[in-house]
């Protein structure tokens, strides 16, 4: 569809005021009558060689997904921030949450005093899970730990039931799961 001067003028104004694709197919239909599906104002953009403006960034999902080297500071912080608050860090109160189920692993606690062991399975065949792996906390307790679609983690069984790290504990499994998860490519 060939547009007019005027009409080429007005998209590019549309998109230098920051409009979506979305708004810029609204406005040309209400305004001149012109429908255009949303692919088709894609290439109208393209064509007119218009730069659409970024809209507001959003969060970024906590294991990837767009984003520069100043972005992944905050992708490596949300994921934190999203592990703390499932291990329940800083709170009194351990509420039962999905994710924290009480079963007991086959398999006695590793010995794993002094420290928290973190392994990654090499394959992950958990529906609905990115990774998965074993922790062993300082305290002699070990479970099975996930990260979900949305990069949330969690543990899904713990040789004790309704266990809670203690902070120090959660902290150094969130830093060695992330480290782990980072040599793999996460």
């Amino acid at each position: 569809m060939a547009l007019s001067p005027e009409q080429k003028q007005a998209v590019a104004a549309w998109v230098a005021a920051g409009d979506n694709l979305s708004a810029i197919q609204r406005k040309l239909s209400e305004e001149f009558k012109i429908s255009l599906t949303y692919m088709e104002v894609r290439f109208l953009v393209d064509d007119l060689e218009l730069k659409l403006k970024d809209p507001a960034p959003k969060a970024a999902s906590a294991l990837g997904g767009p984003g520069g080297p100043a972005s992944a500071k905050d992708e490596k912080k949300t994921f934190l921030d999203k592990a703390k608050e499932k291990l329940g860090l800083g709170r009194d109160v351990v509420p039962d949450e999905p994710g924290f189920e009480e079963d007991v692993p086959d398999s006695p606690p590793a010995g794993g005093a002094g420290g928290v062991s973190v392994s990654v399975d090499s394959v992950t065949l958990l529906p609905g899970a990115l990774a998965s792996g074993s922790v062993t906390f300082s305290d002699g307790v070990s479970g099975k730990w996930i990260v979900d679609n949305q990069g949330r983690p969690g543990l899904t069984e713990t040789s004790r039931p309704g266990y809670r790290p203690a902070p120090a504990d959660a902290q150094a499994f969130l830093q060695q799961l992330s480290a782990a998860l980072q040599k793999r490519g996460y």
